[in-house]
């Protein structure tokens, strides 16, 4: 990481708890040879915007992990703050909270998850620059909705058992072609205004701007099959540049 004159300063926050459910001590278990932690920890410590990228767990465990591939890790998580239940913006709030205690202060924060360990360092830095550039309280990085999910041919259901539009209109969009664009967030890259987390209590305040992950990028792990299927296409990789 190298000082940039023309933005503020910006805390990284790479949130991993030891309790994880779906697939389990997944943030320390070995990913094609390194743990999942080390490919987020990569990513952020390559960029050119984060002043400091703090490690928030509550597991030793994981600490030593991350200090072991350059994350700091001041300070051990709460217990009540590693449920399963635990808001992100409580874990988030706790780290700035350590760190303006030590009489730091940051005008952003970028949470990057380790769930999405093919996210890069270029992402990142497009995500901090446009929080500038657009003057928005918060910027995600986004995938494409596919047509067949696009909010106008989405229903809800209702208690009665009724199925309704879940835009609120009578009659869904007719043609695949006239459909707007739709965007999800992909959990890679949050970046928000220290003041709107502090200020109004929300990771995203009321401007949001989303930047596009590029496809090769787009993998969250949630599962036990998501992690075989990335770990089959991370060593076939790995064998082909042998």
């Amino acid at each position: 990481m190298t000082d940039q004159p023309t933005h503020p300063a910006i805390l990284g926050i790479v949130p991993a708890r030891g309790g994880s459910k779906g697939i389990s001590r997944k943030n320390i278990r070995s990913l094609a040879g390194k743990p999942l932690l080390a490919y987020t920890a990569a990513a952020a410590l390559q960029s050119k915007w984060l002043a400091r990228v703090l490690l928030s767990t509550d597991d030793p465990e994981i600490a030593e992990t991350g200090r072991a591939f350059g994350l700091e890790a001041p300070f051990l998580r709460p217990a009540e703050l590693a449920l399963d239940s635990t808001p992100m913006l409580d874990v988030v709030l706790h780290a700035i909270d350590w760190a303006q205690g030590r009489g730091e202060r940051y005008a952003a924060i970028c949470l990057l998850q380790p769930t999405s360990p093919l996210r890069s360092v270029e992402t990142i830095d497009r995500c901090i620059s446009a929080l500038w550039e657009k003057d928005v309280d918060s910027v995600i990085s986004v995938r494409p909705v596919p047509p067949e999910y696009n909010p106008h041919w989405v229903y809800f259901q209702q208690t009665s058992g009724r199925f309704v539009l879940s835009t609120g209109e009578r009659d869904p969009i007719s043609s695949r072609q006239l459909l707007p664009a739709a965007y999800h967030r992909d959990g890679s890259v949050f970046v928000v205004r220290t003041d709107v987390l502090t200020g109004q209590q929300s990771l995203y305040g009321a401007t949001t701007i989303g930047i596009m992950s590029p496809e090769c990028e787009a993998f969250d792990l949630d599962t036990e099959d998501q992690w075989q299927s990335l770990e089959r296409k991370l060593s076939g990789i790995s064998a082909g540049r042998s």
